[in-house]
């Protein structure tokens, strides 16, 4: 997802993240995922020694990635947009003179940032390509987060369409797939690194304890072909 964001979407596939219905799926709006997400895109960052005094995050839901950021990278101003008026209400606690939240659809908004975040968002977006196509005249960077969905054992198993209902993936992504979107609107793709949850982020099952290591191994010894075969990892990307 988006984990944490109710970016611009059509009124009625907006509807999940107005109403209250993805808050009752999901209680916490993923803020527990957010320092890892963090992390990753502070790497990318510096990775790339993006000069920067300004980022932005649409779709921010609760806000606690910018809040994790703001802790972390000095002399930086951060705002957060929001349609979800659930999600907005968990910004409040977060925000204090270094960050700043709006519940505001920032393509309606005259702005320019030096990055712009957009983390698990536009595979909820029905209209995507004209999302990012609008998004990319708001910033000189954009960082993008990416649930890499389409695996043959997500197809296998049928688990995308729980993602559908739980989550509210409208579209499945491949690397190859979610490069190529990009580029087809007009990004220029600086870097992109797979962000590896499942091997970074403790779990709590038996299964997922008995299988951690076995992806580990597979990962290290053949990234892509895991990724195709098993998915549990997403891309995030640096683009112009």
């Amino acid at each position: 997802m988006m984990k944490e964001s109710g970016a611009c979407r059509t009124k009625d596939a907006s509807k999940m993240y107005t109403d209250g219905t993805y808050f009752d799926n999901n209680k916490t709006w993923h803020v527990e995922d957010s320092p890892w997400k963090a992390k990753q895109i502070q790497a990318i960052i510096e990775k790339n020694n993006i000069p920067i005094t300004s980022i932005c995050e649409v779709g921010c839901g609760a806000g606690e990635i910018l809040k994790q950021l703001s802790q972390t990278i000095p002399r930086v101003c951060f705002t957060g947009y929001e349609l979800s008026p659930q999600a907005f209400e968990l910004c409040q606690s977060r925000e204090d003179e270094k960050v700043k939240f709006y519940l505001k659809n920032i393509l309606d908004e005259n702005v320019f940032f030096d990055l712009l975040l957009c983390i698990d968002v536009f595979e909820h977006v029905e209209d995507y390509f004209g999302f990012l196509k609008s998004l990319k005249q708001k910033s000189k960077y954009k960082i993008f987060h990416i649930p890499l969905d389409l695996s043959v054992i997500s197809i296998l198993r049928g688990s995308l369409l729980l993602d559908r209902k739980s989550l509210g993936h409208l579209h499945y992504f491949t690397r190859e797939t979610a490069l190529e979107t990009l580029k087809d609107c007009g990004y220029q793709v600086v870097d992109s690194l797979y962000t590896k949850s499942f091997i970074e982020i403790p779990v709590n099952t038996w299964k997922g304890k008995v299988a951690k290591p076995i992806y580990q191994i597979m990962f290290f010894l053949a990234p892509h072909f895991t990724v195709r075969l098993l998915g549990l990892s997403s891309l995030i990307v640096l683009a112009k």
